[in-house]
């Protein structure tokens, strides 16, 4: 069996699958059980500098086997209340990464400072929900806020800083190079899908909100491209998240240029379980290929492309 243990942004995990920032990050007991059901590691739910209530149901729509549809509006406790969440689960024994949000590169930075004296190993900055106003998106839809962002946050804090990029653009290579400007360890890419579904019986978006983001298996392509690209432009690490529901899935990124792997959408389709099948698979599958460990995997599909056909 393949060797899956990997570093990653300057983090050690045992896996390179780690729990997503979404609902499943949103208390202690859900990350202790991601982590103890075989994640390489954990992302809190993201988190800002006060509790927001998010929006009104309906919230999430999903769609057979191929993704979700979701507005959720970044509900959660606010930093002052999160920490004892990290705390039950860095009890378990977990590896936390710890998401946040803001609205400008200050907060982020206060934020970030609060994030990291939880204990938290590395921080995900989310720059790219597309569906929260003055947030995410609104945020880091341009090089020059990314870089901006970044840099205020890795001047605040010591811990290693992941962006975490959106798909939302036409150049997301761009905004992971601005990210390593402002001295990020790593970017994951993608987050959700700006997207839309109407009720035509009763004449309105099924969201309450109207536009929400769509994950899971419909956007693994989009991940991929993403990731192909960035990895052609970034020296520092990618971590590939986007419908990643199978080994062939997640070695499909990891060939892409991906060292970690983020995994959220499919949890909700197959329990936490999932995090012990991939990694077992993924050991299996690079097993038959030929390789002995995962990072002999990583980005080869460039090298591959690059020589001409006989």
């Amino acid at each position: 069996m393949a060797e899956l243990a990997v570093r990653c942004a300057g983090v050690n995990l045992r896996n390179p699958f780690l729990l997503a920032s979404g609902v499943w990050g949103e208390s202690g007991e859900s990350l202790a059980g991601a982590w103890s059901a075989g994640a390489g590691g954990v992302i809190t739910k993201s988190i800002g500098s006060v509790p927001r209530p998010g929006y009104p149901n309906p919230t999430i729509e999903a769609y057979e086997r191929w993704g979700l549809l979701n507005a959720m509006g970044l509900p959660n406790p606010g930093i002052d209340e999160y920490p004892r969440e990290i705390e039950i689960a860095r009890r378990a024994g977990a590896t936390v990464i710890g998401s946040i949000f803001a609205g400008d590169p200050e907060e982020f930075a206060r934020l970030a400072v609060r994030m990291a004296a939880t204990g938290v190993v590395a921080l995900e900055l989310n720059l790219s929900c597309p569906h929260a106003e003055g947030f995410g998106t609104e945020v880091g839809g341009t090089p020059e806020n990314v870089e901006k962002v970044v840099r205020a946050v890795t001047k605040a804090v010591t811990i290693p800083v992941i962006a975490k990029i959106t798909p939302n653009t036409g150049d997301a290579a761009g905004l992971a190079l601005a990210a390593q400007r402002g001295g990020a360890s790593a970017v994951s890419a993608i987050n959700t899908l700006r997207a839309l579904a109407i009720d035509v019986h009763l004449r309105r978006p099924v969201l309450s909100h109207g536009l929400g983001g769509l994950s899971g298996p419909a956007i693994k392509p989009v991940g991929l491209a993403c990731v192909w690209q960035i990895f052609e432009k970034v020296t520092i690490p990618v971590i590939g998240v986007g419908g990643i529901a199978s080994a062939q899935d997640a070695l499909e990124y990891v060939m892409a240029g991906a060292r970690a792997l983020e995994v959220g959408t499919q949890v909700t389709f197959d329990g936490i379980g999932v995090f012990g099948r991939l990694a077992t698979d993924l050991s299996r599958l690079l097993d038959e290929l030929g390789f002995a460990r995962l990072e002999d995997a990583v980005g080869v599909a460039h090298r591959a492309s690059s020589v001409p056909p006989e």
